[in-house]
């Protein structure tokens, strides 16, 4: 469902988001182990020696995730760079056995990337329109371990199998001004890894995270301050946790209250942002060069191999549909965010050409969608 804040939107009043997005790669191992990634596997099934910081273990990097990291860099024309680097992250919590996590933050893998999408919004936004943000970086980087706490014995677990799990995070400037091209280029990103294979992008096994960045100004005054909203759980909560974000932002300041720089959670149920903890000092993760991983150098050519393999991605479709098709913008739209209803058009329209693809288009988007919400099944089931 779509919350429509009652002030929405404040002229007066200009928001900024930008995102930060963690995406697992789709890999059978980890990122510096072999041990196996598999969601939802008995507790503490799969962690190697070195997940588990063992002593005198040492990481490997895995071939599979830089191509991964690569491939999805070059789609979203990245600069890529020939030689990068891994750092250790120190921060100390139970799910973290080493102290510190390794990732790239000095010379990450890619830089400089752009990332155009559609913002439509069907009963909302008349016309679709195009939005490009900034990717400022993209890096690998392990994940840590799942803590489980059980509240009525008072004592705290740890799951080690998502630990040294590969991701890829994405770091976009604060381009975006509301919820709704926030969950369009979620949506984007999501058509583009599931193209690439280079994630899963199951929002609800975490395979796909969002981190979001808000903050509210009137116009021509400096940027205000800034909360940021971790781990939203759903396109959907990424729009509603935002327009909730910055709607309360606006109502505190307007009341002559202060913003203060802290880390907030969606909380779904309530439809509200709920105060996790304050940001106000800055933590210093002490980032030191890993000592155990050499840089990591790559050839143009390998690039180049990789590039040539990329697939037909998502704005090409959209375009091939309204240029070879004559569809409606909205209706390109529609069919490429669901693969099921792009491939029945397809195949419809090359094994009959005397059928008009608007009608094809038309029946599928709007006849056939509406038989399966009638009766509360998905498409996917057919």
């Amino acid at each position: 469902s779509i919350i429509n804040f009652n002030s929405w939107p404040r002229l007066k009043w200009k928001s900024v988001v930008g995102l930060e997005i963690h995406a697992q790669i789709d890999t059978n191992s980890k990122l510096f182990s072999g041990a196996q990634v598999e969601f939802a596997a008995p507790v503490n099934a799969n962690v190697s020696l070195f997940d588990a910081a063992i002593p005198g273990t040492l990481p490997v990097l895995n071939e599979a995730c830089v191509r991964a990291g690569l491939s999805t860099a070059l789609a979203l024309s990245c600069d890529i760079n020939l030689v990068s680097m891994f750092d250790r992250k120190h921060y100390f919590y139970a799910d973290l056995p080493a102290g510190y996590q390794i990732t790239q933050q000095r010379a990450p893998l890619a830089r400089n990337g752009t990332l155009s999408f559609p913002v439509f919004i069907p009963g909302i936004t008349k016309k679709p329109y195009q939005k490009t943000v900034h990717l400022h970086q993209l890096q690998l980087e392990q994940d840590s371990g799942k803590s489980l706490h059980d509240d009525a014995a008072g004592k705290s677990l740890v799951d080690l199998n998502r630990a040294g799990a590969p991701l890829m995070e994405f770091v976009f400037d604060p381009d975006l001004s509301d919820g709704e091209e926030a969950a369009a280029l979620v949506k984007e990103l999501i058509l583009i890894l599931t193209r690439l294979k280079t994630c899963s992008c199951k929002m609800e096994e975490g395979a796909l995270r969002v981190d979001a960045n808000v903050s509210v100004h009137e116009p021509g005054t400096p940027l205000g301050t800034r909360t940021e909203i971790k781990n939203i759980g759903s396109v959907r909560g990424v729009a509603n946790a935002i327009a909730y974000e910055i709607s309360r932002q606006i109502d505190i300041i307007e009341d002559g209250g202060k913003i203060h720089n802290e880390t907030r959670s969606w909380d779904a149920s309530s439809k509200t942002t709920v105060a996790m903890r304050d940001k106000e000092v800055l933590q210093d993760y002490r980032f030191m060069p890993e000592p155990n991983l050499p840089p990591l150098r790559l050839s143009q050519s390998f690039i180049e191999d990789l590039r040539q393999g990329l697939p037909e991605l998502p704005e090409e479709t959209r375009e091939k549909l309204t240029k070879d098709y004559s569809l409606p913008p909205e209706t390109a739209i529609i069919l490429v965010n669901d693969d099921i209803l792009l491939r029945f058009f397809l195949e419809i329209s090359n094994q009959d050409g005397s059928i008009p693809p608007k009608l094809i288009a038309n029946i599928l988007t709007n006849e056939l969608l509406t038989i399966y919400n009638k009766n509360k099944a998905s498409i996917e089931e057919w």
